[in-house]
């Protein structure tokens, strides 16, 4: 081979060298894709923890005989109380809530509100229902619960009790469908993304490998 089409040659391999090769998404899209998914992962294990938790409740004890030594953060949990007189009402997808506190404890209990609780945004709020009441629900602390901060800090100001957890009544181990939902395709477009990772990285070094042997001078 001449030294003209030696040189000629070398050029166009160091031209095609230089751009990426034909491999579907490009590594850092799919490293990008996959550290948002499992982000999102994180961001939610919380709620899938509590999915998988044990469906026997923790029982934190009745009036006269509480036992909040037994209190887990994010686990299934009952109680049987003694509501406070006032409580903190708001609108969770225009549906209305109340967090009352439950005399005694370091507790606060967030339910819908009754038939017998109207109240909509703009109005003096009720008296929650006096009755006292038996509880199930998911227990957190009210470091796990930062959007019901709030409430927390209304029912200490009205001064019956100083809650620092509450139960979300009615919400169950194995409930929250969406959960799943978050897992499973999260978990999915993770384990894609992953693998058009390692095709990418490897496809592009073998593409490097492959050309930088066609440069190698011929024996010819």
């Amino acid at each position: 081979m001449s030294d003209d089409a030696r040189e000629a040659r070398l050029a166009q391999l160091e031209a095609k060298l230089s751009k990426p090769p034909s491999v579907g998404v490009a590594a850092p899209v799919a490293a990008l894709a996959l550290v948002g998914a499992v982000g999102l992962l994180f961001m939610q294990r919380a709620d899938i923890a509590y999915f998988f938790s044990p469906k026997e409740p923790i029982d934190l004890g009745v009036e006269g005989a509480y036992r909040f030594e037994l209190a887990e953060s994010n686990r299934y949990a009952q109680v049987h109380g003694t509501p406070t007189v006032r409580g903190s009402y708001w609108l969770e997808q225009n549906v209305p809530y109340v967090a009352v506190g439950i005399r005694d404890t370091p507790l606060m209990l967030r339910r819908a509100t009754f038939s017998s609780e109207s109240w909509s945004v703009g109005r003096t709020p009720p008296q929650p229902d006096q009755r006292p009441f038996l509880a199930k629900g998911r227990l957190l602390s009210r470091a796990d619960a930062p959007r019901l901060d709030q409430a927390f800090t209304q029912l200490a100001k009205d001064g019956e009790v100083s809650p620092s957890w509450v139960l979300m009544a009615e919400e169950r181990p194995g409930g929250n469908v969406w959960a799943m939902v978050w897992l499973w395709g999260l978990s999915a477009f993770a384990a894609i993304n992953a693998w058009l990772l390692v095709r990418s990285v490897f496809s592009r070094r073998t593409h490097r490998q492959s050309t930088a042997a066609s440069a190698a001078p011929s024996s010819e």
